[in-house]
């Protein structure tokens, strides 16, 4: 997961009211997981606390695609263990990063493992890279190379290592998600870690309400945010470059790192949220288009009529612009 408790974020607005319902239970679950936190608000006629459930499939998702833990699924796979059994939590994540490596022609690849980890976004410290270090490591990197067939992972090259660090948290607001359209429960809001699915309105008819926060100039500077959007029935994610990264000789080096180049990101761009049918598309996406810039990302966006995104740049003029799909336009709430 994103070992980070304070990651550019969706503020859910719980300010915003919701009249009692006659037999339906208000709950509101939250605590921390993954390396962040996890917000849950779902109403219930049958008054059950799922507290304990959603608990253990936070704790399935840690143990296969964890690269915190030593014994994960995914630890192992890319350690070698040729006797690890792939459950179906982490063939979901390959298959779904997979398909968005694909589609981006590798601008999103989950095989980056290898130069997050020697740029320092992994447990190891950040090692002085040099540009034949770089270029050694970005032969590792190619979604291409690695299969999954017969319930076994193959990798076409040794030293190649998973990383799906940029869609396992959508993947486990849908995995909850699906938990609670199980059970029947109709209206819920859940966030992990800024990855949000949200479940038709709340039970008085008012829509559930999320903020994309301002791009700050430091990443402990306070929180504001810079616009507030509806959601229903959709994931949301975003993925920023002015929280996650790291600094050397007055030069700051985003946590996205490029598939193309073996180097962290260099533009202007310092936001991505997405709205896409799944918060694992959302979130794999939003990272994708981090890494691909403004421009690249418009010209993917033509062809995704499904998915909608607001972008926060640094302008020519040391400016913050912004930019939304005609879709996320509509989701905007008027101030």
């Amino acid at each position: 997961m994103k070992k980070t408790i304070l990651p550019p974020v969706l503020f859910l607005l719980m300010f915003v009211s919701c009249k009692p319902v006659k037999d339906l239970q208000r709950f509101n679950l939250a605590g921390e997981a993954q390396g962040t936190y996890y917000a849950i608000t779902y109403f219930d006629g049958q008054q059950r606390n799922f507290q304990s459930n959603i608990d253990s499939l936070l704790k399935a998702v840690d143990e296969s695609v964890s690269l915190w833990i030593d014994n994960s699924i995914i630890s192992r796979v890319n350690a070698g263990d040729s006797t690890v059994v792939l459950d179906s939590i982490f063939k979901a994540n390959f298959i779904i990063s997979k398909e968005v490596s694909v589609l981006t022609n590798g601008y999103f690849d989950f095989t980056i493992g290898p130069l997050a980890q020697a740029w320092g976004f992994h447990r190891k410290n950040r090692i002085e890279m040099t540009s034949l270090q770089v270029d050694s490591l970005r032969k590792l990197v190619d979604f291409r190379k690695v299969h999954l067939a017969g319930g076994n992972i193959k990798f076409d090259q040794i030293g190649m290592r998973f990383d799906f660090n940029a869609v396992a948290q959508g993947y486990t607001v849908d995995l909850i998600a699906d938990f609670l359209d199980s059970k029947g429960v109709k209206h819920f809001l859940i966030d992990v870690g800024g990855e949000i699915v949200a479940r038709n309105k709340k039970p008085d008819g008012s829509a559930w309400r999320v903020g994309i926060e301002k791009p700050s100039e430091k990443s402990t500077d306070d929180r504001s945010i810079q616009e507030v959007l509806t959601l229903e029935n959709e994931g949301l994610a975003t993925s920023g470059s002015y929280r996650k990264y790291f600094e050397k000789d007055g030069k700051r080096y985003s946590h996205a790192i490029s598939p193309k180049t073996g180097y962290p990101v260099d533009h202007n761009l310092l936001s991505v949220t997405v709205k896409a049918k799944s918060a694992a598309l959302a979130d794999a996406l939003a990272t994708a288009f981090l890494v691909m810039g403004l421009e690249e990302s418009k010209q993917l966006l033509e062809q995704l009529p499904d998915v909608d995104a607001f972008f926060i740049y640094w302008s020519e003029n040391h400016t913050y612009e912004t930019f939304a799909t005609e879709g996320m336009k509509k989701l905007m709430v008027a101030e």
